[in-house]
Order: structure tokens, then sequence, then C-alpha cells
């Protein structure tokens, strides 16, 4: 399907996360529920990305952190997605400093198989991220890259909202997700799926 249609998904997945949000932040436990059943397998991804095999437990402590200051949060869907993603990161950030490793940049298993059409990026750069092949060369990744590229394929954030996460301007973010995909295209011997026209869309649109 094209990028239209990906909109489109993208747009009822917010608008369904958004709506539970609200209704969370009023006491429903059960729209609470519906919240995390949307966040957390793309949560699980980045972290795994981060943490390996540690993930689910440093997700169990943002989601903690999650509920505890949910009355707090103002946004719509896709700004959730956003805030939940900085507090795994941070939590993923303390436990690695606890445990004195590096973030890893690779682990994300099924995950990325499952993008589910949440970006408006190319065709054929997420065609080539989504196969196995590819989940063992994002290992080789460097860590902005490998980040960048987590945050907006496996989370499903937009460019500007995947800088905020990380602390850095929109238009690296750009550079590090289109350097990431072009690395691991020509790694799968398909250099061309990712050419200098989709750096904005890749980078800066939702």
């Amino acid at each position: 399907m094209g990028q239209g249609g990906e909109s489109r998904r993208a747009r009822a997945y917010d608008g369904e996360l958004g709506a539970a949000v609200a209704r969370a932040q009023e006491g429903d436990e059960g729209a609470f529920a519906v919240a995390y059943r949307l966040v957390q397998p793309g949560m699980l991804g980045f972290l795994r990305g981060l943490v390996g095999d540690e993930a689910e437990d440093v997700a169990a402590d943002a989601w903690l952190e999650i509920a505890r200051d949910l009355g707090r949060f103002r946004g719509d869907g896709a700004g959730f997605r956003g805030w939940t993603a900085t507090i795994a990161r941070h939590r993923a950030l303390d436990h690695l400093r606890r445990q004195k490793k590096r973030p890893r940049a690779g682990g994300l298993e099924s995950q990325l198989l499952e993008v589910a059409g949440n970006l408006d990026t190319p065709a054929e750069a997420m065609e080539a991220i989504s196969t196995e092949h590819a989940l063992g060369l994002i290992a080789g990744l460097p860590r902005d890259q490998a980040e960048a590229v987590l945050l907006r394929v496996v989370v499903g954030l937009d460019g500007p909202a995947a800088a905020r996460v990380l602390g850095k301007r929109p238009g690296a973010v750009r550079t590090a997700v289109y350097r990431g995909l072009k690395r691991l295209a020509g790694q799968l011997g398909r250099p061309g799926d990712v050419t200098d026209d989709d750096t904005r869309t890749l980078g800066d649109t939702g």
C-alpha cells in the first residue's frame, strides 16, 4: 500500500491511543490496558536494541514510571509514544550504567518484522529493514544510527519526535536514519533502495 494508506493507518492508530490515554487519565484501568497493548510491542523492540534479553525488565520499570506520572502527560497519541519512548530510553541507559555496559545496536527479534506501516518511510527501505538478514546486520550499525532507526521504524515516531527523545536536532536524526538505512541497504546488495530524496521523508515528516 502507498504512503497515503500508511498515513491513514498511523492516524487511526494514534487516534485510538490518544483516546485510550485520555480515558486512562480519568481513572479507566481498561483504557490504560489498551494504551499498554498499543505501545508495548514497539517499546520492547526499541529496548531489545539497547539492552537485549533484559528488555522486559527495563520495560516493566518504564511502565511503573509511566503509570505514576500519567496524570502529568499532556498531548495526543503520537505525543504519548514519544513520551513513553523517552522514559524507556532513560530507564535503559540507567540499567546500562548500573551494568557498566554499552547500549546494544541489535537484538530486535520479531518487532522489526511487525512494523505495521505506521511510518511514511519509503517502501523499499521498509522492505529492506524488515528482513531476517537485516536484523543481524543492524547489530553492526553505530549507536546513533541504530537508535534513530529503532525509534523511527520500531517505535514509529516521526523525525522531530525521535529527535526529542534523543536530545538531538531533527536534522541530525534524519541523517542518522538515512545513513543507517543506506548502510543496511548496501549490505543487502540494494544500495539504490534509499536515495538522497528520501532523507527528508525519513527524518522530518510523520
